[in-house]
Parts: structure tokens; sequence; C-alpha cells
């Protein structure tokens, strides 16, 4: 028996209405690829640093490393992106370190020796309970932490600078919500329109009064170029706009080279570029 129109349109609605009702269990398996094996070491680099742990509000157990230096540098605090763990970005660390500055990075429930499982609202937990790590523990001033967030990190860094007292916010290659980014993806674009805006870093960085810098590659292939640009029209000044040509979503501090780390190294230390 042939299905009529009226048919298939509340076919469509009923099918629309059950994936806009297990979304977010469905964003959470797009979203979160983590990796719980620290297949590397600070000491496989040569850096001195203390292992951490401390908990986030709800108690879950999180881990992280802290990388000091001498003298009252500022204080990075790593938001790293949705893939690995901590020992993924110890490259970047380094460089970071080079540059004279202080890095704390942790990782979110479910990643690395973080327990528990990860959320948008639990890696937000986890972000705020790092900063208040540093400034409970650790005696650092809010005058001195700078946030960094790659990709969804951006994302905790956001929502952070929103509920703490911060030095300045970096975000880079940052997408506007997860509703704008399934608007570019052909499996959830049908059903976009339906979707919640969750991560909205888009409306989030419009309240945000810190200096901003945002940091996007050119020809990133996972989250637009247009978002970077998006997310820098919102915000409020003081913000700065670096894009990096020919850097993709991965590589940015890579192919952005010497001029990465001084355009990154002045904002934090000065707040401008």
């Amino acid at each position: 028996m042939p299905i009529s129109g009226i048919h298939m349109i509340l076919l469509i609605l009923a099918f629309a209405l059950l994936f806009c009702l297990f979304f977010p269990q469905i964003e959470n398996f797009f979203i979160f690829y983590p990796d719980k094996e620290l297949e590397f070491h600070p000491a496989d680099w040569h850096l001195t640093f203390e292992d951490v742990y401390f908990e986030a509000e709800d108690k879950t157990r999180i881990h992280g490393w802290f990388f000091p230096q001498k003298g009252n540098a500022p204080v990075i605090i790593f938001c790293h992106g949705n893939a690995g763990n901590i020992c993924h970005r110890l490259e970047n660390v380094k460089l970071l370190l080079d540059q004279k500055l202080q890095v704390f990075i942790f990782d979110y429930r479910g990643y690395g020796q973080s327990k528990g499982r990860p959320s948008e609202t639990g890696i937000y937990r986890d972000g705020l309970a790092a900063y208040d790590f540093l400034v409970i523990k650790r005696n650092i001033p809010p005058e001195r932490i700078v946030l960094f967030g790659r990709s969804l990190g951006a994302a905790v860094a956001i929502e952070i600078a929103l509920k703490r007292k911060v030095r300045s916010l970096i975000t880079e290659s940052a997408f506007t919500s997860t509703k704008g980014m399934a608007k570019t993806m052909l499996l959830f674009m049908p059903f976009s329109f339906f979707l919640p805006p969750h991560y909205n870093n888009l409306e989030k960085i419009t309240r945000i009064d810190v200096p901003k810098l945002i940091i996007h590659g050119e020809k990133d292939e996972i989250v637009p170029f247009f978002m970077g640009q998006k997310l820098y029209e919102n915000a409020q000044a003081p913000r700065y706009f670096y894009p990096i040509k020919d850097a993709g979503h991965n590589d940015t501090y890579v192919l952005g080279g010497k001029g990465y780390f001084d355009t990154l190294t002045a904002f934090v230390k000065d707040s401008k570029i």
C-alpha cells in the first residue's frame, strides 16, 4: 500500500523528533574521542613539571600537568581538543615553555587518567576546577591566568572566562556552536534547524570583556575559517584576529611558526598584538 503525502510528512517529522531527542547522545558520540593511555610523558621531553590531581564540582577526579617557570610569568590554562589526551600536546607545551610562559594542561573527564565520562556540562566543570586549582592550591593571581582553548577546548576556555576572572582569552580553530557545525555537515544538515545550539561560543563570546585573540587556519578542513571570523566579529573589544595562511585544523602552530609564537607570546604578556 503506497504511503500518502501526509503519512510521509508525519514519518519525516517523527524521525526528526526522535533524532532531536537523542541528539545529546549522538552529539557526544561524534564529539568525544578520548584516549586513556598516556603514551608520552613530560620526562621524555626533559620538562620540569608537577603531576597533579584535583576534583571537579561533582567530585570527579581530574588529572593534569603543571609546568612552572621561574619568576612571575603568566600561566596558560591549556584546554585541548576532542581527541587523544594531554600527552599528545607535549610538543606544543614545550614550544610554549620555550617562550618563558608557564603552562597548566589537564585532561577532561574520561580522557587520560581523569575519571568519569565526558559531556558538555562535565568538561565545563573540569575547566573551572583547573582554574580553581591554580588560584586556590597554587596561589596564582587571576590577573596572571590566560585561557587557551583549541577546537573543542575553546568552548571550555570561553566558559571559564564567563565564570571566572582572568587576564585574557585565546581561542584557536574554534567553532561557533554544534548547531552551526551541523549546518556544514551532510549527515546533520537536514535536521540542523531543529537542533539546540550546544557549545554556543558565538553567543557567549559577546559577553566576555577581557582581551581576546582569535586564531584560525585559513584552510581548516574541520571547522570552517568563516567560523573564526564570525567569532571575532561578534566579540567585544579588545579583540584581535590572527589568520594563518595555509594552516588546517591541527597544524596552526606548526605552519604558523615563529610568527605564530611571537604573536601569541606578545598577547599573553601584554594582552595585545
